[in-house]
């Protein structure tokens, strides 16, 4: 059975640990290192001061001149020595210096004074190098024990020659008991600062539980990993905001949802503050709001350049940490162009419907002439039926339209018109044979531009002032509203214009902007739906076309002719370039 793999504990406690053991180490290490160079200091000073008292005993006249007389004799006399005046002399030096000797020999190496009366008169236990004319500093053991010990030669009266040496010694023990002394010190001070790194030890432990909420290492690294996948991995846009409200992370899909610069450019918004960073003031609000209430900002709709998304913020919070917030994005620009396109099939499939029972009721009044044997009523009601079509449509001069889907499209558009009471017609410009290869774009842009001018003519004054006025004006002499439709092939490109009989477009109203709409309560006072303007403009930009207001409309200068908007759309690569199109 395998042994129990040992508890390494936390990350933070490793971390801990080592710091600790690294400073106590360092302080361990740097306290030998003074205690050493202290033993150093202080065994040096005891050298110099051996030398100095040396140099001054043999500086003096009466014993230069004592030792240079000793020299002279053949044999000494200890016992005179011992009570004579230079055993005196040195003894009191030694005693007020607090050295542990302090020897004169003649130049034959024979004591002339020791602390031992008994020594004197004997050969001095280590080399006497000082009678070589030199000044010597060592530690050696002698008679008297271990010690540093300084070596002066005596010279004669005349200073030529060298009668003796003056040998004065610092007890080894003295200088061990300075050492201790410094030692101890020492190790006083190391011990509270091995207790201050214990103190930033533990403070050290706690900050970094705290930066790191408590994970290990392998889950900072899971997280971060987890992080990439999540930020780069999804199609939402995400920016982290700190407490501080510093943007800390930003993905690719928020970059360019929002048109940010780039990672490498010098206005990258990472490490700015949101406020500063050039998000939109909608955006910067509801963080605000977020990281001052906690409260999470949800189903905030944004439009960017030619984007359109939902944006939500969520405050973060993690074991009682304030953590900061998160912004997500959800680009909304392709969904709302799929149901651009699935009202326009939708438009198509309830105009077959009402074509359908149209269709039904003809086949049952002449199944009921036939039924009846009324034969030549029942011919004569065929024949219009062939004559007029299976359905009457409802839009003049369609077919001018001699696409099947466009002209179908443009038709039911008609039948929805018409049910409300405006008379949807094609130009008398138009003249469109090519056929439409991608129906979706084209039938979402002027399906947006005609509903868009349907509710403005709803809404409208009429065509009174205009020079010609519609066929299908009431009793009363009042026009019926109208909406025309201009259809224009060049190339792969479609071009389209849509004029209406409304009031036109309110002067210096971007009918564009995200919001406008003319419903009660909307926003902003637009023309038609408004809403719709903005995503047929995305569709159109989103294959190298445009939408554009071609003309106002309104009231002229003088305040009497009246009349209504056009609108005109760009888009290309929907009509096929190839020869079979042609009709």
């Amino acid at each position: 059975m395998d042994a129990q793999r040992p508890v390494r504990g936390t990350f933070s406690e490793r971390m801990t640990a080592l710091v600790l053991a690294a400073v106590a180490g360092t302080l361990v290490i740097c306290l030998l290192a003074i205690v050493w160079l202290t033993a150093q200091r202080i065994h040096d000073q005891a050298e110099q001061q051996a030398l100095g008292i040396a140099r001054s005993v043999a500086s003096i006249p009466d014993v230069r001149e004592l030792v240079a007389a000793q020299a002279e004799l053949e044999t000494l006399d200890p016992v005179q020595l011992a009570d004579g005046p230079l055993q005196a002399t040195l003894e009191g030096v030694r005693e007020r210096t607090g050295a542990l000797f302090v020897i004169a020999t003649e130049d034959r190496g024979l004591r002339l004074v020791h602390p031992n009366p008994d020594l004197i008169g004997q050969r001095v236990s280590t080399d006497p190098v000082a009678l070589r004319g030199v000044e010597d500093t060592s530690t050696e053991r002698g008679t008297l024990g271990e010690s540093v010990r300084a070596k002066v030669p005596v010279w004669s009266g005349d200073g030529e020659r060298v009668v003796g040496e003056i040998s004065v010694g610092v007890g080894v023990a003295a200088v061990a008991a300075d050492v201790r002394q410094a030692a101890v010190s020492v190790a006083v001070v190391g011990v509270v600062g091995l207790g201050l790194a214990l103190l930033s030890a533990v403070y050290l432990k706690r900050r970094l539980r705290r930066l790191t909420l408590g994970l290990e290492p392998d889950e900072i690294a899971a997280s971060a990993r987890d992080q990439a996948a999540v930020l780069y991995g999804v199609q939402d846009g995400v920016i982290g905001v700190s407490p501080e409200g510093i943007i800390t992370v930003r993905n690719k899909a928020a970059r360019m949802l929002l048109g940010l610069p780039h990672r490498d450019d010098p206005g990258d918004v990472v490490g700015r503050r949101y406020d500063e960073s050039g998000l939109p003031g909608t955006l910067t609000e509801a963080v605000a709001g977020a990281l001052q209430s906690g409260a999470s900002a949800t189903g905030l709709r944004l439009a960017v350049g030619e984007s359109s998304m939902i944006a939500s913020v969520v405050p973060v919070h993690r074991d009682g940490v304030d953590l900061g917030g998160v912004v997500m994005l959800k680009d909304t620009t392709a969904v709302e162009a799929l149901g651009s396109r699935l009202d326009a099939v939708e438009t198509m499939a309830s105009a077959l419907r009402a074509q359908r029972h149209e269709f039904a009721n003809r086949l049952h009044a002449l199944s009921g002439l036939l039924a009846a044997g009324q034969l030549e009523a029942a011919r004569e009601f065929l024949h219009q039926v062939i004559e007029s079509g299976p359905v009457k449509d409802p839009v003049p001069r369609i077919d001018a339209v001699q696409d099947t889907f466009l002209r179908a499209f443009v038709g039911a558009k008609g039948v929805q018109a018409h049910e409300l009471g405006v008379e949807l017609r094609v130009g008398p410009e138009t003249s469109f044979w090519q056929t439409v290869v991608d129906p979706q774009d084209a039938t979402a842009v002027l399906g947006n531009l005609v509903d868009n001018a349907v509710r403005a003519a709803l809404e409208g004054h009429g065509t009174e002032g205009h020079d010609a006025v519609p066929a299908g004006a009431d009793d009363r002499g009042d026009a019926v509203p109208w909406v025309e439709v201009d259809l224009l092939g060049e190339g792969d490109t479609l071009h389209l214009a849509v004029a209406d009989s409304g009031d036109g477009v309110p002067a210096g109203l971007d009918v564009f902007a995200p919001g406008a709409t003319t419903r009660e309560g909307g926003e902003h006072e637009a023309h038609g739906h408004g809403v719709g303007l903005s995503l047929a403009r995305r569709l159109a930009r989103q294959r190298g076309g445009d939408v554009w207001l071609a003309d106002p409309g309104g009231l002229d200068e003088a305040g009497t002719e009246h009349s209504g908007a056009v609108f005109c759309a760009r888009i290309p690569g929907v009509l096929s370039t190839s020869m079979e199109g042609e009709r």
